[in-house]
């Protein structure tokens, strides 16, 4: 099906501001699944002193209005505070874009994400996060809710793929209900350390498979 994208939208489609990968990013995040359609990849480099955005790009995988939305967000985050930059909204991009049909609103939302989690991967780097909350299970389980299953386009919580958690003496061990030799077991297994490593109480991260 075809939607009515205006100029804007089209222009930040074919001509995408700040697309490509960051080599040793400050912060970085993924959201969505190819499997679901819509993804998207963001990178910030931060400013230690100003805690600015001096950098930022995006890769993406999906329609037009998911390029589009994720190349104005890095336009609206460059040169803004961490602070100024969470407070980024969706409506705020699709706003900038003059407005997108209705029914791809939830790629503005996508990219926001994207921005967000890639700020909040710098903080945890960083011990900057407000509460410094102890991990533990649920939270273990909170940030796996982020990994995405590509066999369902879901994510391994939702999918009952992690069996069993536990987090002990800073080693939190995760057993993933799929054999190690599956085809997406190391795409899982990388994603899910990324995601726990971060953690500023975390020394080591073990993802096993239960054959």
């Amino acid at each position: 099906m075809a939607f009515p994208y205006n100029e804007i939208v089209l222009d930040h489609f074919r001509n995408p501001r700040n697309v490509g990968s960051m080599a040793d990013p400050d912060g970085k995040a993924t959201e969505g699944s190819p499997a679901c359609g819509d993804m998207v990849t963001v990178y910030i480099k931060v400013d230690a002193g100003t805690k600015v955005v001096s950098d930022i790009k995006f890769e993406s995988y999906g329609c037009a209005s998911n390029i589009a939305t994720a190349s104005i967000i890095t336009e609206l985050a460059k040169g803004k505070t961490l602070e100024e930059a969470k407070g980024i909204t969706w409506k705020e991009a699709a706003d900038a874009l003059g407005g997108l049909p209705a029914i791809k609103a939830h790629c503005s939302v996508l990219a926001v994400e994207g921005l967000r989690s890639a700020i909040q991967n710098y903080e945890e780097k960083h011990g900057l996060t407000a509460s410094r909350e102890a991990t533990t299970e649920e939270v273990v389980r909170r940030k796996l809710r982020r990994v995405m299953n590509p066999m369902k386009g879901l994510d391994m919580v939702a999918t009952n793929l992690v069996r069993k958690i536990e987090v002990k003496d800073g080693v939190v061990r995760v057993l993933v209900d799929l054999p190690e030799n599956h085809q997406f077991s190391a795409s899982i297994r990388e994603e899910a350390k990324e995601r726990l490593e971060n953690l500023w109480d975390v020394e080591k991260v073990v993802i096993e498979f239960t054959e």
